[in-house]
């Protein structure tokens, strides 16, 4: 038996290495206390199937969701809100160690110019708890701890990426040229001023960060050319620098010969840190960015 007959998924994507979904918080509510003074409901009903609602808001609503783990007691869970006009996202990080929670909101559509782009917005907060007293910190929060560093990100056996993490508010991605699947997105990349996209970064706890990043210029610059597949994508990637893999979830739009369809999946990758000798990653470290002054 030749085992490569089996590895054939995803080869040249990102779904390859995509760990199983995680089910342990079936049966579990909680109730997030949020910063933004609108508190929140989860409750996990299946494999499948999640219901939540907005404080005093009833009854839940019930949709579908997709859940993996970052480490022993991190989670991120991600789901599209059902019953809106517009395609709405909310992923969630629920970290249990520290009893804390990061949401990313993720609308398409609601700029006037660019019908498919997406604005991501995050928010913070706490869960409740019935054995210990609400805090108002500390909390999640916003951080510079990855700026300056280099990492190689291993979706398949063919999907390689490199993540320059080189400001607080961008970062920037090329592809190895070794790897067969590299040269149909650094064909796209070069038809772009740079490959900078807008990004948070995001402190979960020692170790550990929600990397999120939107695919707004390539959007903006090349996105009705067809010459990228990806309309505005929102990626949030958890990543775990004590074990270098992360997992995370992709929302958005395709558009393949023309054709539209909606995104919404999850992905996972092992990753290796770099050191910036090669000259294409040094210049990727220190040319200017053009798409601000």
């Amino acid at each position: 038996m030749d085992l490569r007959d089996f590895n054939t998924y995803g080869q040249g994507a990102i779904a390859q290495y995509d760990m199983p979904q995680n089910y342990e918080l079936i049966g579990r509510k909680f109730e997030f206390a949020m910063d933004d003074g609108i508190d929140y409901t989860l409750n996990f009903v299946d494999k499948t199937t999640l219901k939540w609602n907005f404080e005093n808001e009833k009854p839940q609503k019930a949709t579908n969701y997709l859940c993996q783990k970052a480490d022993d007691t991190t989670y991120l869970v991600s789901f599209e809100l059902s019953g809106v006009e517009k395609r709405t996202n909310h992923t969630w990080v629920i970290d249990l160690e520290n009893w804390l929670v990061t949401r990313v909101c993720a609308v398409i559509g609601d700029h006037p110019k660019f019908e498919y782009l997406i604005r991501p917005k995050y928010e913070f907060g706490a869960i409740k708890r019935e054995d210990a007293e609400m805090k108002l910190y500390p909390r999640h929060g916003y951080t510079d701890d990855l700026v300056g560093n280099i990492v190689q990100w291993f979706y398949s056996s063919d999907m390689t990426t490199v993540h320059v993490y080189h400001c607080t508010d961008y970062y920037r991605i090329t592809y190895p040229p070794e790897k067969a699947a590299s040269r149909v997105f650094n064909e796209t990349l070069a038809k772009l001023p740079s490959s900078d996209e807008p990004t948070a970064y995001i402190k979960i706890k020692e170790g550990m960060y929600l990397f999120s990043l939107t695919e707004s210029n390539a959007e903006k610059i090349i996105g009705d050319t067809g010459a990228f597949p990806f309309r505005s994508n929102s990626m949030a990637f958890l990543q775990n620098y004590k074990r270098v893999y992360l997992v995370g979830r992709a929302f958005g739009t395709t558009m393949f010969d023309g054709v539209i369809n909606p995104l919404h999946i999850s992905f996972s990758a092992f990753g290796k840190i770099l050191q910036p000798t090669e000259e294409y990653i040094l210049k990727l470290l220190t040319d200017p960015n053009p798409y601000i002054v």
